[in-house]
C-alpha cells in the first residue's frame, strides 16, 4: 500500500510541477499562447511544445534519479531556472529582433530554433541531475 501511495503522490507532484512550469512560461510571453495556437500560429506551438517537452525531460530525469519528492522538486527547480536562462540567453544572442515578436508574427524558423534550444538545454541540464 505504501508503494501505491508513493506512486500516486509522485505522479500528482509531477503533474503539478509540469502545469506550474507551463503557466510560468506562458506568463513570460506578452501574448496569449493558446489564443495564438488557436489562430494556427505554428511558431508559438513549436515554442510551447518545446517548453513542454523540455520541462518533461527534466522532470523525468529528476524523478528517476531521486527517491525523495523534495529532491525531485529541487532538481526540477534548478533545471527550470536553466530553461528560463536559456530563453534569455537566446534573446541576448539575437539582437536584431525580439523572440516574442517573431513568434507572434508566426516566424516558424524562430519557433523551431527556440524549441530546439529548450530541448537541448533540458538534455544538457538533465545530465547534471544526481
Amino acid at each position: 500500500m505504501t508503494i501505491v501511495i508513493n506512486l500516486v503522490v509522485s505522479v500528482l507532484t509531477i503533474i503539478l510541477l509540469q502545469v506550474l512550469g507551463m503557466v510560468v512560461f506562458t506568463l513570460m510571453t506578452p501574448f496569449k499562447d493558446m489564443e495564438e495556437i488557436k489562430k494556427g500560429n505554428v511558431a508559438v506551438a513549436l515554442a510551447l511544445g518545446g517548453k513542454f517537452l523540455a520541462t518533461a525531460i527534466i522532470l523525468g530525469v529528476a524523478a528517476y534519479t531521486n527517491t525523495s519528492i523534495w529532491h525531485m522538486m529541487l532538481w526540477f527547480a534548478v533545471g527550470y531556472v536553466c530553461l528560463i536562462a536559456a530563453y534569455w540567453i537566446f534573446e541576448l544572442f539575437t539582437p536584431g529582433f525580439r523572440i516574442s515578436e517573431q513568434l507572434q508574427k508566426g516566424n516558424t524558423a524562430v519557433g523551431t530554433m527556440l524549441c530546439l534550444v529548450f530541448i537541448g538545454t533540458s538534455f544538457a541540464v538533465s545530465s547534471l541531475i544526481i
